[in-house]
């Protein structure tokens, strides 16, 4: 059986010691090395190329969310879990956004450190319920701030049969109101969504996936 090799970054001896002794009952799990600093840990993860990074956050050089980013971005196969005392929405939604496919608190159970290291490995993610409620309120908020969210019901529906393709008169139509009303919603949309022409208003409907490139 391949074990998970893992690379440990952490400026706490006492702490890497203890995940040593926590994975060393686990066969399917071998600790390849350690890091006590950021930029340590980067060079460690190209020399050795880990399955799994346990990095920090708070290390001497770089901290762990600018080397998650480098290790993300020079290294394809070694996933990268984020165990940090940091628990606060900005630390973990930096941390998810650069890359880390999982993120522990240090006061989790040493079991939930088992799962998410196996968990990462296998493709997947881990997020503590302190972590998973962080993203859904950063979700929320950005979402909020979605000027798409100002439109109205009926906004939306004009803005969509325009990226179908409909003329103005098509929609009247479909829409049982007057051509002027139309326009007047269309400027209305393009206006909150700060758009141009029509080229610029279905080309935001494809990224908004409102409209499929066919349409």
């Amino acid at each position: 059986m391949n074990k998970i090799r893992i690379l440990v970054a952490d400026d706490h001896a006492i702490l890497r010691d203890g995940i040593r002794a926590l994975l060393g009952v686990h066969s399917d799990m071998e600790i390849v090395g350690e890091a006590e600093e950021g930029n340590q840990a980067v060079e460690k993860v190209l020399e050795l190329a880990p399955d799994v990074v346990i990095m920090d956050i708070g290390m001497p050089g770089i901290d762990g969310i600018e080397a998650t980013r480098r290790v993300v971005k020079k290294s394809a196969k070694s996933k990268v879990l984020i165990l940090t005392q940091h628990n606060n929405r900005e630390y973990i939604v930096s941390a998810i956004k650069v890359g880390a496919a999982g993120y522990l608190p240090k006061k989790a159970l040493g079991s939930e450190l088992i799962s998410a290291i196996r968990s990462v490995h296998q493709g997947g993610s881990f997020l503590y319920p302190s972590a998973a409620v962080a993203i859904i309120k950063e979700y929320l908020h950005a979402a909020e701030d979605d000027p798409y969210q100002s439109l109205t019901a009926r906004e939306k529906e004009v803005l969509k049969l325009f990226a179908e393709g409909k003329t103005s008169r098509e929609i009247a139509d479909s829409l049982g109101v007057s051509l002027k009303t139309v326009n007047g919603h269309r400027m209305e949309v393009m206006k909150k969504l700060d758009l141009r022409n029509r080229a610029e208003l279905i080309k935001y409907a494809i990224r908004k996936g409102i409209a499929s490139i066919d349409s």
